[in-house]
Formats: C-alpha cells, structure tokens, sequence
C-alpha cells in the first residue's frame, strides 16, 4: 500500500460537556497539527497516490470552515464534544465527501483509505481512520 500524507493547522475555540473534562467544560482554545494520509494500493499512471499540491489545498480548505470559529456555535457540530477525537473524524468525513465529489480527481477516486491526524500537543494525538 502507497500513502500520501499532507499537514496543516487549525486553531479553534470549543468547551466540553461532562464532568470528565474538568476546567475544560469552559470555553478555551486550541491549536492542532493536522495530518491527513491517503493509501491507495498502486500508483497511477504518473507513478503517484494523489496530486500532492491539490490534496494539501483540499485540507486546507476544510481546515478552513473550522479555523478561527467557536465550534460550540457551529450549527454541524451541536450535541458533538469537539473532542481531538470527534474532531479527526469530523474533517476526515469532509475530505472523504470532497474526494468522493471529485475534487481529487482520479486519483483520489483511487484511494483506499484516509487517515486523519490532530496533533494537540508534541506528546498527545489522535488518528480517525475510514475507507473511502
């Protein structure tokens, strides 16, 4: 299997319901590293899993709709704790809906899998993993 991960950033404001997440209940910011891979299981014609720069415009892209927002206002994400968790799912799922529509092309139509990885610090990550 052949993998292409890209990185970007998002920072975002998000509180968290439920006792669990102590002080973390209020309102506070974030800043992630955001790795998101695609696998797929051979190369195209040009000897490549995806267009390297489109897939790391994509990300951005959806990095965009989150970034500098307040998720507790966002209307997609009521009822959701916007947990590392919650959140590598959340912008995996609309990569997966971009790639789906086309905005890779073919080789993204090619693609196994996705992978989506926040950084939220150099020692705690998580990863939300999908077949598309």
């Amino acid at each position: 299997m052949f993998a292409v991960t890209v990185r970007d950033h998002m920072m975002i404001a998000h509180s968290f319901t439920g006792e669990v997440f102590g002080p973390a209940q209020q309102l506070h910011g974030a800043t992630y590293v955001v790795d998101a891979t695609l696998r797929r299981a051979e190369l195209d014609a040009d000897g490549v899993v995806v267009d390297i720069g489109a897939f790391a415009g994509l990300l951005h892209e959806v990095l965009g709709e989150l970034t500098y927002r307040n998720l507790d206002d966002d209307p997609a994400l009521a009822g959701t704790n916007t947990t590392t968790e919650a959140l590598a799912r959340v912008v995996a799922d609309r990569l997966a809906d971009r790639i789906h529509r086309g905005a890779l092309g073919p080789g993204g139509q090619a693609a196994a899998d996705l992978a989506v990885t926040l950084h939220e610090s150099h020692i705690a990550w998580a990863t939300y993993d999908r077949p598309l």
